[in-house]
């Protein structure tokens, strides 16, 4: 039986304002090491996309590279963000679903800044929200035990109905599967929040 892997829900409090605010969006008690994969393992992530990205972009104007630049730096840290132990531990505090579909309906945002600009595209648009919303309601909707695979099977068909269906160009392809790593598997999957050792672990599940 393993004896290194202790469950801690515990929240620490958050900062009073804004910076509270922030803490709880990222998830309080973050710490330096999580931090530190982020901003490390971020930032080689982001330089490896914008390379990637850069012969493609041929004929896109300034503010469309910006606005990808800037979608490249929050999947990147959304991934990463949204997988460590004090996000886990908050967005799972709770058995409702109501924040985490929240969360996820907002991100429609990025399909529409993708589909109707970038590409021009509204049945693009409209068919990824049909995927993302359905697959989010779908993993929400069943037993937690279960949602780890269900995430993990809409993740690949989500993925792979863009390859048949939604086809984008080279520079957009890591788009969808960066966008569904983030919400569907690394912000949905329910993970109970290990102990650090910086602060005492408590056993039970989240109210």
């Amino acid at each position: 039986m393993r004896t290194d892997l202790h469950p801690d829900w515990t929240i620490p409090p958050t900062s009073p304002g804004w910076a509270g605010r922030i803490e709880q969006f990222m998830g309080p008690g973050k710490t330096r090491a999580e931090s530190a994969v982020e901003y490390l393992g971020g930032g080689v992530c982001v330089l490896l996309l914008l390379a990637y990205c850069r012969p493609e972009l041929d004929g896109w104007s300034l503010a469309e590279r910006v606005v990808l630049v800037v979608i490249v730096l929050d999947l990147v840290g959304g991934v990463l963000t949204n997988a460590t132990n004090s996000a886990k531990r908050w967005y799972h505090r709770s058995r409702s679903s109501r924040g985490r579909l929240t969360f996820v309906a907002v991100h429609t945002l990025h399909l529409a800044v993708v589909g109707l600009w970038l590409l021009g595209d509204p049945r693009w648009f409209l068919g990824n929200t049909v995927l993302l919303m359905g697959s989010a309601l779908l993993i929400e909707s069943i037993p937690a035990y279960l949602r780890r695979p269900v995430a993990m099977a809409a993740f690949m068909a989500v993925f792979s109905i863009n390859l048949i269906v939604f086809p984008v160009p080279a520079a957009l392809v890591w788009f969808i599967p960066l966008f569904s790593l983030k919400l569907l598997i690394c912000h949905l999957i329910p993970e109970i929040p290990v102990a650090t050792g910086t602060r005492p672990a408590r056993q039970g599940e989240p109210g």
